[in-house]
């Protein structure tokens, strides 16, 4: 199944393939694992990490990288309990798609067991999870925490890396206070274009205002309620009268009487415009 899995993989590229027959090989050894002991166990637990790890690229390939890790613990249960390869792939695969923080508690679950301490892998992942994980994350004391507790490293391996850590701890703040600057910089230039826009809007209010005082005097001024009554004589005529009729005649004479009186006020000197000469 295993090179089954492989030749889907990188001959066929068929990657949905290549994942099921990978979870049929891990169900396969963990149906016929038993108290089995010495060179039998040991090449299960190889096949079973390498079918883990053509699963994970295949699951990457297909861009289902969010269930890399939870497909991958349903064969190991506990993150504990992964291959040094295994968690490396995990680690790299995250890191690169912008997502360390989602290894943060499988890694240092994994750093933290005794067993694996043992493994011969163990420095090279603690350095891979402090440059992958834990420094790109800001999480510098706990970086320097997890390497001054860990009994595995002699002295000189520890302040390398201590320094490593002081340095990205200082990169990290040059590049915060970057952000801050740029962040104020942008923060001064929206409120100075809010400021002029809001004046400019300041000005075309009183304006408005203005031209709308002055519409209304000049309305105002105007002999509206002979206005009004001449619209309803108007309506009385029109619609109740008949302008046929003989009775109706003495109304049609004191309308336009009304509109001419009407009129005239409208265009008296008051509300004429000046003539420029």
């Amino acid at each position: 199944m295993l090179e089954e899995a492989a030749d889907l993989l990188v001959l066929h590229r068929d990657f949905a393939a290549a994942v099921e027959k990978c979870e049929a090989g891990c169900d396969s050894l963990a149906a016929g694992a038993g108290p089995g002991h010495g060179p039998e166990r040991c090449d299960s637990s190889e096949v079973k990490c390498s079918l883990c790890v053509v699963g994970i690229q295949a699951l990457a390939e297909m861009n289902r990288w969010r269930e890399v890790l939870s497909w991958v613990l349903q064969y190991y249960h506990v993150p504990e309990h992964l291959p040094p390869k295994v968690l490396e792939l995990c680690i790299l695969l995250y890191s690169k798609v912008g997502e360390p923080q989602v290894m943060l508690e499988v890694g240092s679950s994994w750093l933290r067991d005794q067993t694996n301490k043992s493994l011969s892998e163990y420095g090279s992942l603690l350095e891979l999870y402090l440059l992958q994980v834990l420094l790109p994350l800001g999480r510098f004391e706990g970086a320097e925490e997890l390497v001054c507790g860990c009994d595995v490293l002699d002295s000189e391996q520890q302040l390398a890396f201590l320094g490593t850590i002081g340095e990205s701890r200082c990169q990290w703040s040059q590049q915060e206070e970057m952000r801050s600057a740029a962040e104020e910089q942008h923060d001064a230039a929206t409120e100075s274009v809010l400021g002029a826009l809001s004046q400019k809007l300041l000005t075309m209010l009183r304006l408005l205002r203005r031209a709308l005082t002055s519409m209304s005097s000049h309305f105002y001024s105007l002999p509206y309620k002979k206005m009004l009554l001449a619209t309803f004589m108007l309506y009385l005529v029109v619609v109740r009268l008949d302008p046929a009729s003989p009775t109706s005649l003495p109304f049609i004479y004191k309308l336009v009487q009304l509109f001419r009186q009407a009129w005239a006020a409208v265009l008296s000197p008051i509300h004429k415009p000046p003539i420029r000469k």
